[in-house]
């Protein structure tokens, strides 16, 4: 059996987006809680309830009951209302560490959310293709919820 040597662009994933929501600091902040949290849900709108503990070492996880579940990270810093970071493999059972980063910067209407997800190890293809679909399905509901309260 030959193997492919690893490379740095094999070994290594970078997704970043910024979305600019049309509500305060504090409103967006909580969307981004909620919505990664109890409220989160696949891109087609299947419900897929995580629990996040919103403090340092916090975990973030998927819980299955009767003490199954899916540890997905911990909180790494959190600053009320500009900044959750999280660490951890995430939906990735194999070796990966992954650094996710909301940074949230009060702009002229609203909030600037700045996203970014990196990871280093081993990145299956099916999850380097999806990832970015994911991310971008649950910073539009961080979005529309932040922007509902606002009114």
């Amino acid at each position: 059996m030959t193997l492919a040597a690893p490379t740095l662009d094999n070994l290594t994933l970078d997704v970043t987006d910024q979305v600019h929501v049309r509500a305060s600091l504090d409103a967006t902040f909580e969307s981004i809680v909620s919505h990664i949290g109890r409220l989160n849900e696949t891109p087609d709108g299947t419900p897929f309830p995580m629990v996040l503990e919103p403090w340092p070492g916090g975990r973030w996880y998927r819980d299955l009951g009767s003490n199954n579940g899916h540890l997905w990270g911990h909180v790494q810093a959190i600053k009320r209302p500009t900044l959750l970071e999280i660490y951890g493999p995430l939906f990735m059972s194999y070796p990966t560490m992954s650094n996710v980063q909301y940074r949230l910067t009060e702009i002229e209407g609203g909030t600037l959310i700045a996203f970014r997800h990196t990871a280093f190890g081993f990145v299956s293809d099916d999850h380097r293709k999806g990832v970015s679909t994911g991310w971008k399905a649950i910073l539009a509901r961080i979005q529309r919820e932040a922007d509902r309260q606002n009114r």
